[in-house]
């Protein structure tokens, strides 16, 4: 696949810049790193522009010429001249659409904070690495050593290399810290989701910071209508307007561009919706929201209102009990309820992949009165036990019904709906909008950073959908014909890791 010429022009400059930090990529050199100010850039471009394409690209040469990329999951001991990159994203889903991509992609948090492993155990880490020479380890035989080492050669991943020969997460992760020792390069796709605070981090850290962005997207909340990058200076933007090959003849992203039009009005916009549906399968106009596709795929709304009252339309077509939830039954972290003084309990779960707006799945009730058996959705680890605080929320009433209490540990929301502002950075296969929330926003009148609300949203939204767009136009529901469960997940076999509301470390 060749570049465009606005990507020609990205990559050049981003060579250029790599180039004076002595990453030379064009004559695939590595020199130690040259210190000096910290550099910050943003690719920016709308959905199809071809910024992941350019993001893969660029971690291949780097990688081609001797860069080690971190991963997260381990972190082998630093060698004299060694030159580094991590590919970030802000959340476990967004990184796993790069992982599906074959980029090696992991979350910010789990750069930020690194795990630290048993000295027996890093010994593993080390030979997997291709560090050092095969350890000795009691307890283990050479055969779980070779399943680990086939493991590790097809998928780079420590801890699920060490899961394969028989080993939890408590054997050989013996807590998490901050991360002390800076890296040289950072990539970071969905940068339209990053606020000012982590932007900052990321730069401490990071020498050279290029963040990959699309500027319509909606700006995080608490940003005042901007997004992270709007601060850097013109010359630190690169821009990509082209719509590649690919894309062309995707309707999905037609209609996001179509948005465009600052004439456009919304009764236009849904007309052109209804024109593509009746042409391109992958564009349907749905009279009902579908309950069976709510089970993995979140409905995307405006308003919590619309949220709520969807996701109890939810439960009562699947005969959810008031009292309980059913194996199956999506939910969305709501962040960590801990006070500051467990601020290891914090890193143990966000490591995890329990962080705000995380997707997951409840699969039962665990062991002790609190806690959750969860499938973390993108999670390379995916299955966790852990303390839960589970709300939800009630029409009309202030106080949400909590079929999990722990005293402290991981909140969650419901999943089966979620605002627009939450999905940014996730993608399903197919997405259902509610169409009635953005007429609801466009009679608002609203604008951000001079673009109208709606459009806004439902750039975001249709975006969201990797094949196929359901453009729900009315308020009813259609029943599933199976009931709720948990099938589609049992082919993950890595073991469970527990995550304790009162221990200090996994166990």
């Amino acid at each position: 696949m060749r570049f465009s010429e606005d990507q020609a022009d990205a990559y050049d400059v981003i060579v250029g810049v790599l180039k004076a930090t002595g990453i030379d990529l064009d004559n695939a050199l590595l020199k130690p790193e040259r210190l000096g100010k910290q550099q910050t850039l943003a690719v920016l471009g709308k959905a199809g522009s071809g910024k992941t394409m350019l993001l893969a690209k660029l971690g291949e040469a780097l990688t081609d010429v001797g860069v080690d990329t971190i991963s997260g999951d381990y972190e082998g001991k630093a060698r004299k001249g060694r030159r580094t990159l991590a590919i970030l994203a802000p959340t476990n889903k967004a990184a796993s659409v790069l992982r599906n991509r074959g980029v090696k992609a992991t979350t910010i948090h789990r750069i930020l904070y690194t795990p630290m492993y048993d000295p027996e155990y890093e010994n593993i880490a080390e030979w997997l690495a291709g560090n050092a020479e095969k350890p000795k380890i009691d307890g283990l035989t050479d055969v779980a050593l070779e399943r680990a080492f086939v493991f590790f050669q097809n998928n780079q991943s420590v801890p699920g290399a060490l899961a394969v020969a028989g080993l939890r997460g408590s054997d050989f992760i013996i807590g998490w810290k901050r991360r002390e020792e800076p890296l040289d390069v950072g990539f970071v796709d969905e940068a339209s989701m990053l606020d000012d605070k982590q932007m900052e981090d990321l730069q401490e850290i990071f020498s050279t910071l290029i963040m990959f962005g699309d500027p319509a997207q909606l700006a995080p909340v608490g940003q005042s209508g901007s997004m992270a990058f709007d601060g850097l200076l013109e010359p630190r933007k690169l821009h990509l307007s082209r719509v590649h090959r690919q894309a062309e003849d995707n309707p999905i992203l037609d209609l996001a561009h179509a948005l465009a039009d600052p004439q456009l009005e919304f009764s236009q916009f849904e007309k052109l919706i209804e024109d593509a549906a009746v042409k391109d399968e992958r564009i349907v106009v749905a009279p009902r929201v579908d309950a069976a596709a709510m089970a993995r795929a979140p409905v995307l709304v405006w308003r919590n209102t619309t949220r709520i009252r969807l996701i109890h339309a939810f439960r009562a077509a699947f005969g959810a009990p008031a009292e309980m939830l059913l194996p199956g039954e999506p939910l969305i972290c709501d962040g960590i309820e801990l006070p500051m003084k467990h601020r290891k309990k914090r890193i143990d779960l966000e490591a995890r992949g329990l962080i705000k707006g995380g997707q997951v799945v409840y699969l039962s009730e665990g062991r002790k009165p609190g806690f959750s058996r969860l499938h973390v959705v993108g999670a390379e680890e995916p299955q966790v036990s852990a303390a839960t605080i589970i709300k939800i929320e009630i029409p009309g009433e202030e106080e949400p019904f909590i079929p999990s209490a722990a005293r402290m540990g991981a909140a969650f929301v419901h999943g089966a709906a979620c605002t627009i502002h939450k999905a940014q950075g996730s993608q399903w296969t197919d997405v259902q909008v509610f169409a009635p929330d953005i007429y609801a926003a466009s009679r608002a009148g609203r604008t951000e950073a001079g673009i109208a609300l709606w459009k806004r949203l439902a750039y975001v939204a249709i975006t969201r959908a990797e094949q196929r767009l359901l453009w729900v136009t009315r308020y009813m529901l259609a029943k599933p014909d199976s009931p709720l469960g948990v099938g589609d997940l049992k082919a993950v076999q890595t073991p469970v890791l527990k995550l304790g509301a009162q221990a200090p470390k996994i166990d």
